[in-house]
């Protein structure tokens, strides 16, 4: 049986169309946190604040396509400018491709579903704060953005897909 491998095991990041690029976001919602970087150190703090345009139920961009002109300082994300870039969460499959890693089960190129990265509790729904209410981000200083989530497959019954 010759099998042809997903897209994302057999093509570079930077030979990907735009839509395999596009898709390897898993919809997680973490990069859309803020986060902080101590001057002096440069070590950085991830916060549990979302940018003013993620959507903390679905932890999508409200205006993908105009996030740039509505916040500036969106990093617009390039396989040249992931060498750069030290704030993506661990989870990332931008990060992890890049790495040289598996992408996750509940990745929704892995699984075949979107909701499987809200269901195995990796994405920002619920725990996020918007930025209009927040306050200072130093007082919203949390881990669980910048660790592995410590999510386990569900048991499902028969031959469900997750």
């Amino acid at each position: 049986m010759n099998t042809i491998p997903p897209f994302w095991k057999s093509k570079s990041l930077a030979a990907m169309t735009r839509a395999e690029w596009e898709s390897l976001c898993d919809g997680c919602g973490r990069c859309c946190l803020h986060k902080l970087r101590d001057d002096a150190t440069e070590r950085l703090a991830f916060t549990n604040v979302a940018c003013r345009l993620l959507d903390g139920e679905t932890a999508r961009c409200k205006d993908y396509g105009n996030r740039r002109m509505k916040v500036p300082d969106c990093v617009q994300l390039t396989p040249q400018r992931l060498n750069e870039i030290d704030w993506l969460p661990p989870s990332c499959a931008y990060r992890l491709l890049a790495e040289g890693k598996e992408l996750f089960w509940w990745h929704p190129l892995v699984s075949g579903r979107a909701a499987t990265v809200h269901e195995a509790g990796v994405s920002v729904r619920g725990r996020s704060m918007p930025e209009r209410k927040a306050g200072p981000l130093e007082h919203h200083i949390v881990r669980w953005p910048g660790q592995l989530p410590k999510a386990k497959k569900p048991v499902l019954e028969g031959n469900a897909k997750p």
